[in-house]
């Protein structure tokens, strides 16, 4: 079978992302927020745009109008709780607004799975390189289960459970993306996750943050090197090769610029970590690139995408 490294690089500079960045702040203030799905939508076509695997680049067809959708329906069901939240307040209800508390807390547990679920479809389906679309085919109510019995066994462990909570998430989730007719897969294990964090959180404290930079540089290999494509017979390998030094710069510089820029730096930090990640990528391996089959439907709703944005949940998991 034919072996070869493959080249994932990032050609984006601070610059340009600066202006695109500061134009959409300035139509997001004076449109009240209401711009922020457009903006967003910009800034990921141009993140996109600007990364490269085998010489092509990657693209974002999500638009500001399918994401402006999602974002209205999240807001107004966030709106709705604050409503709530304010009425018992202000009517000095302590009962009531501990009710309210513990009824947002348990939906958003609850609601968490479906805005997972929906916003990595989104994602993936707006996600295409070289005309070949990404996808995303877990089931909902798989996902439910795992996160739901995650978050069990979590409480009842005082917490222990929670690294193979992640990993069994992070498991299913990743190892349901396509893209074309080809399969991402994702071997890691709770225990190894488990005992990676314990020593890193460990030797992080007695030797006042020091370690900090190594446990970091362990996080990103285990999550990387356990990563791979598969194409029938075929597979990529993704492997990091970052040591704590690079996590050390990327980070401290990183917070420097932003800080001393008074945020203004953002644009650059962003450039930074983008290029910090293409290049301590390494992949290799083999697979028929001209024989990716678009496989992978269309989907149009935003709706975990905004939900995910206005909660921080972040995107990768």
């Amino acid at each position: 079978m034919e072996h070869r490294y493959y080249k994932f690089q990032y050609l984006g500079r601070g610059l340009e992302l600066f202006r695109i960045q500061l134009v959409n702040i300035i139509l997001t203030v004076f449109t009240l927020g209401l711009y922020y799905p457009w903006a967003k939508a910009r800034t990921l076509s141009y993140l996109y745009s600007q990364t490269h695997f085998e010489d092509s680049p990657f693209s974002f067809t999500g638009t500001g109008k399918e994401m402006f959708k999602g974002f209205i329906k999240a807001f107004v069901l966030i709106l709705i709780w604050y409503a709530l939240l304010i009425y018992a307040i202000t009517t000095e209800k302590l009962g009531l607004t501990q009710l309210v508390l513990l009824g947002f807390y348990l939906f958003l547990i609850a609601l968490t799975p479906f805005i997972l679920h929906s916003s990595y479809r989104y994602r993936m389906a707006k996600s295409n390189w070289r005309g070949i679309r990404f996808g995303y085919v877990g089931e909902r109510k798989e996902l439910v289960k795992i996160f739901l019995k995650g978050i069990f066994f979590t409480i009842i462990t005082l917490g222990f459970y929670g690294p193979w909570f992640t990993i069994n998430v992070r498991r299913y989730m990743l190892s349901n993306i396509r893209v074309g007719n080809a399969g991402f897969r994702y071997d890691a294990d709770g225990g190894e996750y488990f005992w990676l964090n314990f020593k890193g959180y460990f030797l992080t404290l007695i030797t006042f943050g020091i370690y900090f930079f190594w446990w970091q540089r362990d996080i990103f290999r285990y999550f990387v090197n356990n990563l791979h494509i598969e194409q029938e017979e075929r597979a990529l390998f993704l492997h990091s090769r970052a040591e704590a030094v690079d996590f050390f710069e990327l980070i401290v510089i990183n917070m420097l610029i932003v800080v001393f820029s008074f945020g203004l730096g953002s644009p650059w930090a962003t450039t930074r970590t983008m290029n910090f990640l293409t290049r301590n990528i390494l992949i290799n391996g083999y697979i028929a690139f001209d024989e990716l089959q678009q496989a992978q439907e269309s989907y149009n709703d935003a709706t975990g995408e905004e939900f995910s944005d206005l909660l921080d949940f972040g995107f990768v998991i």
